[in-house]
């Protein structure tokens, strides 16, 4: 069905695919041609239980815009929530938008980078209308469940596409979808399952196994274990000791520890002789921090645990309980709701999970319909597609070291992924941003650039929002190192080296 067969061709010729001068009216006013057009959205055009068009005017440095939003029910019982946001000015691409935790995101937040650019913006709940991005509840409900782990993604992206058709009477030109966290288990998914729905994805810091919820449980158990807790003070010491030790190791002293699997610092080096004081770690404390330093692995050899980073020890707290109580403010990463649904009446607690648990649950019926981690991305490859994966260094969530492994599995399995991979490590970032690492990095435009170019990025530089710090970002498995004169935030004072294997 084309879209609005007797007004839209008119309404879209006036202007609504122009410039955005000729769709708005003076300030105060609605817009003309794109009002018109956005308000004829209906509930059909999408193949939604409902939809609706609102415009909104130019402020705040976004375009102006048609919001569509709708219902999106593939089969009963699943209800997608979908928001597109169609820009005055569209540059003929769409951008796919992952969301966080165990929740979708709609936020105009989210989806402001891509309307500054001219996107055409596709956003969802994932199956479900919590935000709070700790509840699982929801997933009681087998189809949200299925929403959430594959599905909603995917219709959101067919629809949007339908969408986006109608509306500007014009197929879309590109496809890209970019996120980050949860984003990055959705990401990594698309390229999975529907390796025809983008034609460039970006996955940053990809929760794309249960390991990472494992990880945080097993993580508070050690903390807790003998006494084995941190003040913020304790985790400063650990950290300063660990730059000590490591931090130069990439030609500067900057803080920032650029590959922390080479750095060997070990805590018993400040490890109390006589009572704890603010200067060493008690026995117990310098046992936890081995423990997490270096991982722990399940009978069958999966990591149950992924190792944390040295140096990036004071961002921790934010996922893990490392005051020893034995709880984080996730609550194992959301895992604690889904138990039930996992070992069904038997009883689990996160406090006592042993490694037995864990393997359980990575073979369960719901582990198999969530986790993103089939290598095989030949068809996803071989029709042109283009990945970038990347992961903070001092992520205290989801694990660097699990990015590392799927990267490696990746390049095993697909001749292809030399051409059509690109990964970043990111030295003193946290989880998808903050630390005291450059965190922000124009991921959609490299994106862009690859797709539009065919020539792959092999250093992206990294900034902090403040202007404090730049520092370039090589493709694995370089990493940079600082030339030994120059003005350390300046790029070009730094070179690519091949990293020592790990």
């Amino acid at each position: 069905m084309r879209f609005l067969a007797t007004v839209a061709l008119a309404a879209l010729t006036a202007g609504c695919t122009t410039s955005e001068t000729a769709t708005t009216s003076p300030a105060g006013s609605p817009a003309l041609a794109g009002a018109d057009t956005c308000a004829a959205v209906s509930a059909s055009m999408l193949g939604a239980a409902n939809a609706s068009g609102k415009w909104v005017p130019g402020a705040n440095g976004l375009p102006s815009f048609c919001e569509v939003t709708g219902t999106l029910s593939p089969v009963p019982g699943s209800t997608i929530g979908v928001v597109y946001r169609l820009p005055a000015s569209w540059n003929g691409k769409v951008l796919g938008i992952g969301g966080g935790g165990w929740a979708g995101n709609i936020t105009i937040q989210a989806a402001s980078e891509g309307l500054k650019k001219g996107y055409a913006t596709f956003q969802t709940n994932a199956g479900h209308d919590s935000t709070n991005v700790w509840d699982t509840s929801w997933a009681a409900n087998p189809e949200a469940a299925k929403d959430f782990a594959w599905r909603g993604i995917h219709e959101m992206t067919v629809a949007g596409k339908k969408l986006v058709e109608a509306y500007y009477d014009q197929p879309h030109r590109r496809a890209y979808f970019q996120g980050c966290s949860t984003g990055g288990r959705m990401a990594l998914m698309s390229a999975q399952r529907f390796p025809a729905d983008y034609d460039a994805i970006s996955a940053g810091a990809p929760v794309y196994t249960l390991q990472v919820q494992t990880s945080a449980v097993l993580r508070n158990q050690t903390f807790a274990k003998n006494n084995g807790g941190f003040t913020a003070e304790d985790l400063a010491l650990a950290k300063s000791s660990a730059l000590a030790s490591c931090d130069a190791a990439d030609g500067l002293k900057d803080g920032l520890i650029a590959d922390p699997r080479q750095c060997n610092w070990d805590p018993a080096t400040i490890q109390c002789s006589g009572a704890k004081n603010a200067t060493c770690l008690a026995p117990a404390q310098v046992t936890a921090l081995r423990t997490v330093y270096d991982g722990v692995r399940t009978p069958d050899g999966q990591w149950g645990m992924f190792p944390m980073s040295r140096g990036g020890e004071t961002g921790w707290s934010l996922f893990v309980g490392t005051n020893g109580a034995g709880t984080d403010p996730s609550g194992g990463g959301g895992l604690r709701g889904l138990l039930p649904l996992i070992f069904g009446n038997q009883p689990i607690d996160l406090a006592t999970m042993t490694l037995a648990n864990v393997q359980t649950l990575r073979g369960s019926a719901f582990a198999a319909m969530y986790e993103a981690k089939n290598p095989d991305l030949s068809a996803f490859f071989g029709r042109g597609g283009k990945l970038i994966l990347w992961h903070g260094e001092n992520d205290p969530g989801p694990s660097p070291v699990g990015t590392n492994d799927y990267v490696r599995a990746v390049l095993a399995k697909n001749n292809a992924a030399p051409q059509s991979m690109r990964y970043f490590t990111l030295p003193g970032v946290e989880h998808c941003r903050g630390g005291p690492g450059a965190d922000e990095v124009e991921w959609l435009d490299a994106l862009d650039s690859w797709k539009e170019s065919g020539t792959a990025p092999e250093v992206l530089v990294g900034t902090k929002a403040d202007g404090s710090l730049t520092r370039p970002h090589c493709a694995w498995p370089t990493v940079a190192h600082y030339k030994g004169t120059g003005d350390a935030n300046d790029p070009k004072s730094w070179q690519c080296v091949a990293r020592a294997a790990s």
